[in-house]
């Protein structure tokens, strides 16, 4: 186990209480926490004037952008957290990769990764020569993001395995990633290095936000439900987990008062030892949900295509949730959107604890006004 030190938000005590953190672990909240997925851009017109003239991957490696970004809804909704402000394709890059993100279209790959000799190209950067250097521009960007949000936690991010492998291997965006499949069963040594490699630079990149002073962890997997629940649990599942061991082993303490609950040191009134939060989320991966929990995550968010209170049965009624307001209802008339977010928050009981979000990410078109006018609806809300 690894401590964070003194200065970091969790450590200082400065987010260890928060709505957001104490969800994660298991602790349900009066007030339901939120943010929101792509929270941080896209719909805002601050972002639209801040971006112009910067490439995506530019803006995410400019530490002071990506800090402004990161703070915009924050200010603007009163959300629960920030989400860093980056691509999943950030670490890629980082790692020698040459990639660009064109408008319009998505991460589109100079070399695609196909054969075993391809994978062998990219092993030549061994990802465990990633050091401090590497992930600098990262790193400072949390740390100035951190200053400016005080005991709002921030959330570090990064793309899962798979996600990056399909990528990868497909050469850019694919709406059934049917070369990554078929890689995955035509060599699966060829795939199992590849997922190894991608495992080792995703959880590398994720590591640096947390030590730099992220208070949670989210693996966002995009792709995966594009899977079967087999081929995740056999060529999936294990690198996730290899990804996540990156931030496994950061710890803090919280000082408990004796008889508050929670562990045996915190009834004994002795610090308590915790691990950084980490949160596991994929799209269209509800038959994965309980495989997707096992690979090490204390949270599973949950997008819009399975009711929260069924994905909680799914997951055994002990992991907090994550989830699921449906991006569609943003621009539905507010009684709809109101009804629909309450009835998000009432199935949201079934999970020990429940983070609100979104079952995907922000639609660019979204009126940052009801973004706003849901952070105060949730807010307000209490179970009855």
């Amino acid at each position: 186990m690894t401590s964070l030190h003194s200065g970091h938000p969790l450590a200082a005590g400065r987010t260890a209480g928060s709505r957001l953190v104490r969800s994660y672990q298991g602790e349900r909240q009066e007030v339901t926490p939120v943010w929101f997925m792509r929270q941080a851009g896209r719909s805002l017109p601050e972002y639209r004037e801040l971006r112009v003239g910067t490439r995506m991957l530019d803006a995410c490696l400019d530490p002071a952008m990506a800090s402004e970004i990161t703070l915009q809804p924050v200010r603007r909704h009163g959300v629960d957290a920030g989400i860093f402000f980056s691509d999943i394709v950030v670490p890629l890059k980082l790692a020698g990769v040459a990639v660009e993100i064109q408008p319009g279209k998505g991460p589109v790959f100079e070399h695609a990764v196909r054969t075993a000799d391809d994978v062998s190209r990219l092993e030549e950067t061994d990802p465990a020569s990633l050091g401090d250097d590497t992930f600098a521009a990262i790193a400072e960007a949390v740390r100035l993001t951190t200053a400016e949000l005080g005991d709002t936690p921030l959330i570090g991010f990064a793309g899962a395995p798979f996600t990056l492998a399909a990528y990868l291997v497909e050469g850019g965006p694919s709406k059934d990633h049917i070369r990554a499949r078929t890689l995955m069963h035509a060599d699966p040594e060829a795939w199992a290095r590849l997922m190894a490699w991608t495992a080792d630079v995703s959880g590398a990149f994720l590591r640096a936000q947390v030590l730099a002073g992220a208070s949670a962890a989210q693996l966002f997997d995009s792709w995966a439900g594009s899977l079967s629940l087999a081929d995740y649990a056999e060529h999936v599942a294990p690198a996730s987990a290899r990804a996540l061991s990156h931030v496994r082993d950061l710890t803090y303490e919280v000082a408990e008062a004796p008889g508050a609950g929670g562990s045996e040191a915190a009834e004994a009134g002795e610090p308590d030892t915790r691990n950084v939060p980490l949160v596991h989320f994929g799209v269209g991966t509800g038959e994965l949900l309980k495989a997707m929990h096992d690979v090490g995550a204390d949270a599973v968010g949950v997008d819009y295509r399975i009711p929260l209170d069924e994905a909680s049965r799914r997951l055994g009624h002990v992991v907090p949730v994550q989830g699921n307001v449906d991006p569609a209802m943003l621009d539905a008339p507010w009684p709809v959107l109101e009804a629909h977010v309450r009835d998000v928050l009432r199935r949201g009981l079934e999970a020990p604890a429940h983070v609100l979000n979104l079952g995907h990410g922000v639609p660019p078109e979204t009126d940052p006004t009801v973004l706003t006018r849901v952070v105060e609806l949730v807010h307000a809300w209490r179970a009855a």
